[in-house]
C-alpha cells in the first residue's frame, strides 16, 4: 500500500449555484420584486459582513454560461454554519424565483506534498512560514474580479493510478507542478479544498484573477504538466465575475455589474424607481468585514491589526512634524521578510518572482535590501491591494533561509521606513545614521536598528528598528536628536520618507 501524505484541514467551503426563473420574475408584481430584492440584498450583505459568524468569508458572482446565473461562495468554520446559510437563503422571498443548479461542498486543505516540514516537525518550521501555511487554511476571498471554479480528481486507472505511485514520486511531481504555479504569482490566487468523502470529486479548485486570460493560461499550461496530463481528471468549469450585494437589482435588470463608478450605485427598479443601496455600495467587494480595514493576515503582511492604535501612532508622529504616511501606508500593502541566505542567491530568486509580479498592475515594488549591521537581508514587496500582497507573501515565504517576518519579533517594531537620498549625499546619510545609531544604542528599550541598502540602488534605504514597546520608540521620536536628524534630512533626501506601515 502506497503511503498517504498527511493533511491538515481548515474552513469548510460551499459553492452554491442558482438559475433564475426569468419568466416568473418578469410576471411578478413590481412590489413583490422590490421586496424580494431588498431581502436578498440584505441576506447577501449580512453574509459578507459575517453578521452570522465569528470568522469566514462570503461573496456573490454572476455566472456566464447556461448552467447557472449566480454563484454564492461561503467559507465558514463548520459545516453546520454552511448548512444554516443554505437553508436561510431558501427562506427568502428571492429564493422563490431561483432554483439550485449545482452545489459543491469541500474543506480547505494543505498536504504533506507542499509542506512536509510543517507535518514532520512543526516546532522547527520558521514561525512565519508556519503562519503562512496556517493562513492557507483560513483564506479570504480575494477582491480580484473574475473567478473560475472546477472540481477535479486523480486517476485510478490500471496504467495511470496516482494512488499506486510511491510517495516520493508523487511529491516530486507535485513540486514541479507547484513551480509552474509560481510563475503566476500576483496574477492568480487559488483556494484548494478537499472534497474526498464530501462530494462527487476529490478536490474543488477556485481561481481568482483580475484578468480572465491569466486563469485560462495557468490552466492551459498545467495541462502539459505530468500531474495533470497523466493523472488529472476535471469536472465542469464555472466562470463568473464578482459584484457587491447592492448591485443585485442591476444584475436582475440586465445591467452591467459591478455597476460602473460613473453611474453611481442607486438602481431604479421598475416604474417605482425603487433605489437599492441608497446611492452607494456599502459593501464594495466584501470590505465590510475587513479586507482592507485592519485585518491582519498570518503571512507577515500587516494591515495594522489594531487600526485605532495605528492611527494614534501616526497622529503622535504628525504632532512632531514627522511624516508617517496614510493609514495602510499611503494606501499600499507590504510584506517584509528577512533571510540569511547569500544576497546574490537571494536576489536571483527574488528577481525571478518579480518578473512575474510585474505582470500585475497592483505590483508597486519588490526589492532586496542588504543589512549593514546584521547578517541578514530584507525582502520587501509592496502592492496596491491586500489580496495581491497576500498572494506574493506566499511565494516569498519559500525563499531560501527565511528567518523571520516583520512583526514577528518581540516588542514593538517600527517597520517600513524608506529613505531615498540624493546621490551626492548618500555617504553623508550613512554617516549620519551611524551617529544616530550610537545614540539609539544607549536608549532604554532599544533592541536593534539597521540601515539596509537596496542591492540595486545604494540611494534607496530601508530602516528596520526594534524596540521593547511603542513608548520606548516614541521617546526617541520625541528627542532633540531625532528632531535634528529630521531637519538635516530635508536637504539630503530626494523625496520625503515613505513609511509603509508601523507594526
Amino acid at each position: 500500500m502506497a503511503d498517504a501524505p498527511p493533511t491538515d484541514e481548515g474552513w469548510f467551503v460551499l459553492h452554491d449555484f442558482y438559475t433564475v426563473d426569468w419568466d416568473a420574475w418578469r410576471d411578478a408584481p413590481e412590489r413583490d420584486r422590490d421586496a424580494a430584492l431588498d431581502e436578498a440584498e440584505s441576506f447577501l450583505a449580512h453574509r459578507e459582513a459575517l453578521a452570522d459568524a465569528d470568522e469566514g468569508d462570503s461573496a456573490v458572482f454572476s455566472i456566464t454560461g447556461q448552467d447557472a446565473d449566480l454563484m454564492f461562495v461561503h467559507f465558514r468554520e463548520s459545516l453546520d454554519e454552511l448548512d444554516r446559510i443554505q437553508r436561510s437563503f431558501e427562506q427568502t422571498a428571492f429564493a422563490a424565483y431561483t432554483e439550485r443548479a449545482h452545489s459543491y461542498v469541500s474543506v480547505v486543505e494543505i498536504s504533506g506534498y507542499t509542506a512536509p516540514d510543517y507535518f514532520e516537525d512543526p516546532e522547527s518550521v520558521d514561525a512565519g512560514l508556519r503562519q503562512y501555511f496556517e493562513s492557507k487554511l483560513t483564506p479570504e476571498i480575494p477582491e480580484d474580479t473574475y473567478v473560475s471554479f472546477y472540481p477535479m480528481s486523480k486517476r485510478r486507472q490500471p496504467e495511470q493510478n496516482w494512488y499506486d505511485l510511491p510517495l516520493e514520486e508523487r511529491a516530486e511531481m507535485m513540486e514541479v507542478h507547484g513551480e509552474l504555479g509560481k510563475q503566476y504569482a500576483g496574477r492568480v490566487s487559488q483556494v484548494i479544498a478537499s472534497s474526498v468523502g464530501l462530494d462527487d470529486w476529490e478536490w474543488g479548485v477556485t481561481l481568482f484573477a483580475d484578468d480572465l486570460t491569466d486563469i485560462k493560461d495557468i490552466v492551459y499550461e498545467m495541462r502539459f504538466d505530468e500531474v495533470s496530463a497523466k493523472y488529472g481528471e476535471f469536472g465542469e468549469f464555472f466562470v463568473g465575475r464578482r459584484f457587491p450585494p447592492s448591485d443585485l437589482p442591476a444584475f436582475m435588470d440586465g445591467a452591467e455589474v459591478p455597476t460602473p463608478e460613473d453611474e453611481g450605485h442607486a438602481h431604479g427598479h421598475g416604474e417605482s424607481g425603487h433605489a437599492h443601496g441608497e446611492g452607494g455600495h456599502g459593501h464594495e467587494h466584501g470590505d465590510s468585514h475587513g479586507h482592507d480595514d485592519g485585518h491582519e493576515h498570518g503571512d507577515g503582511h500587516h494591515d495594522h491589526g489594531d487600526e485605532e492604535e495605528s492611527d494614534g501612532i501616526r497622529g503622535e508622529l504628525e504632532d512632531l512634524d514627522i511624516y508617517a504616511g496614510q493609514p495602510h501606508g499611503e494606501d499600499v500593502y507590504a510584506t517584509v521578510l528577512y533571510s540569511e541566505a547569500d544576497t546574490d542567491e537571494l536576489f536571483e530568486e527574488v528577481e525571478g518572482l518579480r518578473g512575474n509580479f510585474d505582470h500585475y498592475d497592483t505590483h508597486v515594488k519588490t526589492a532586496v535590501y542588504d543589512g549593514r549591521k546584521t547578517d541578514r537581508a530584507a525582502v520587501v514587496s509592496i502592492w496596491d491591494t491586500a489580496s495581491a500582497a497576500d498572494t506574493a507573501a506566499g511565494f516569498l515565504s519559500e525563499l531560501p533561509e527565511v528567518v523571520s517576518r516583520a512583526g514577528e519579533e518581540s516588542g514593538f517594531g517600527t517597520m517600513g521606513m524608506f529613505y531615498e537620498t540624493k546621490p551626492e549625499h548618500t555617504d553623508d546619510f550613512v554617516e549620519k545614521f551611524d551617529t544616530v545609531a550610537d545614540v539609539l544604542a544607549e536608549m532604554d528599550g532599544h533592541f536593534e536598528t539597521d540601515l539596509m541598502m537596496n542591492v540595486e540602488d545604494e540611494n534607496d534605504m530601508f530602516i528596520a528598528s526594534q524596540w521593547a514597546s511603542k513608548e520606548d520608540a516614541m521617546s526617541f521620536f520625541r528627542s532633540d536628536d531625532f528632531a535634528d536628524t529630521v531637519d538635516w534630512g530635508r536637504d539630503v533626501l530626494a523625496d520625503r520618507p515613505r513609511h509603509v506601515f508601523l507594526a
